[in-house]
């Protein structure tokens, strides 16, 4: 196998790749050997018909597209580790010449890792953000814990109110047309939580048990269901039960319910000790975050195509496999949520070349910055990854190969960064 590498514009590399007449001959022979067997010709048992008589019937290109796919990953799997390029994206390839006889010629167009150009990172200026804590944060974090230990209890003397918990029997029309996945028997509704369309809780208000109303709404124009869209709707609604979350008062009791305090003022300071410690995550991630993207906007760097439509990939990859975790299919999401593959790949090229641009800036700080990770650093990371998974770190060890400990250092390396950023950026 011979090789040539051609650069091209916007961090392309063109590979065009040659391999013996004699390599060619043994795959055509290969692919011949794997299909006889289901190649049919008069006179001759299956698998028995020589190849220069299927040859001379169907022709001599009948054997290239298998010996062509052959030879193109063996050979382009040789020319990746020879050529010493950082390639980021799969091969675009183009078969040049195949022709019984002659040398095998192709052509891989990749992507290459592009190179970046630091600017300024830093001391670099973010917003300074408060982690002082209200008491009014304080109540409103208390509330909610009321309401989780509140209980429901039934209320019979009334009509519906905001934040009731009503039992409901639903039907809807258009156009005086009951339509499909429009009707609920006893379906669990509180008012207030927007889990109907726009519109629709709060005309429930005012509801009494028993008696049939009429909820007239307009579907939203970007509905899931099409027919739907933007069309105007009656639901004729009977509230069958309401129900009111009944909430404890907050005192000593309650407090010795909910935490490990006796007292409510104990509980209070550690209900906003646990809010200061929130604040002070979310701040720091937030610096570390404005720091990042001023070094983003910073630095210079030319991203091929190629390597955000790979990205692209994997995101919707790892979308699709954690969906598939929670019991639902790609397509029943597509289904429920008027998405398609095309929109989902578009939607995500953004992100992709955010994620893309984020890593290759902090690899860049990590290189510029020579910072370092010891193998004391990484067998710490090891010893976390153990106690996670419940394994001895000595097994663990054994089970991650060379390459992926230096990823992981590269991993950890490019962490280093983010916080070297954020240690330097200025606060205002």
């Amino acid at each position: 196998m011979s090789l040539q590498v051609e650069n091209l514009e916007h961090n392309m590399a063109k590979l065009t790749i040659e391999v013996d007449a004699a390599e060619v001959e043994k795959a055509i022979q290969a692919s011949y050997l794997k299909q006889r067997k289901s190649i049919s010709v008069p006179g001759f048992r299956k698998g028995k018909v020589p190849r220069q008589m299927i040859e001379k019937m169907y022709g001599v290109e009948i054997f290239y597209e298998d010996a062509a796919n052959q030879l193109i990953s063996e050979n382009y799997s040789k020319a990746y580790d020879e050529c010493e390029l950082d390639i980021v994206s799969q091969p675009t390839v183009d078969v040049v010449q195949l022709e019984k006889g002659k040398p095998f010629i192709f052509t891989a167009e990749v992507a290459v890792k592009p190179e970046v150009t630091l600017g300024e990172y830093k001391g670099l200026k973010v917003d300074k953000t408060s982690t002082r804590v209200t008491a009014k944060e304080v109540d409103a974090e208390i509330e909610k814990e009321r309401e989780r230990n509140g209980r429901l209890v039934d209320v019979t003397d009334r009509a519906v109110q905001d934040k009731d918990q009503v039992t409901l029997d639903f039907e809807g029309f258009v156009d005086g047309v009951a339509f499909e996945g429009g009707k609920g028997e006893g379906y669990p509704l509180t008012i207030g939580s927007g889990a109907f369309i726009p519109g629709f809780e709060e005309q429930l208000i005012g509801a009494e048990i028993g008696k049939e109303m009429e909820v007239n709404v307009t579907f939203p124009e970007e509905y899931q269901a099409e027919e739907l869209a933007g069309k105007a709707a009656v639901f004729k609604c009977t509230v069958q039960g309401i129900k009111v979350n009944e909430l404890p008062e907050v005192d000593d009791e309650f407090a010795s319910e909910v935490s490990e305090f006796e007292t409510l003022d104990e509980y209070k300071a550690n209900v906003k000790q646990k809010i200061k410690d929130r604040k002070i995550e979310e701040a720091k991630t937030k610096k570390e975050d404005q720091a990042v993207e001023k070094a983003i906007e910073n630095a210079e760097m030319d991203i091929p195509q190629p390597m955000i439509d790979l990205q692209v990939k994997q995101m919707a990859d790892d979308f699709a496999m954690r969906i598939q975790q929670q019991g639902l299919s790609l397509e029943q999401y597509f289904q429920f949520t008027g998405m398609t593959a095309e929109k989902m790949m578009e939607e995500l090229q953004p992100q992709a070349e955010k994620r893309i641009k984020t890593r290759l800036v902090l690899e860049a700080v990590a290189k510029a910055e020579d910072i370092q990770v010891t193998e004391e650093r990484l067998d710490e990371e090891l010893a976390k990854m153990a106690e996670q998974y419940q394994m001895e770190v000595e097994k663990l060890k054994e089970l991650i190969g060379d390459q992926e400990k230096e990823q992981m250092k590269e991993d950890i390396a490019v962490q280093d960064a983010v916080t070297f950023l954020a240690d330097s950026a200025v606060e205002e």
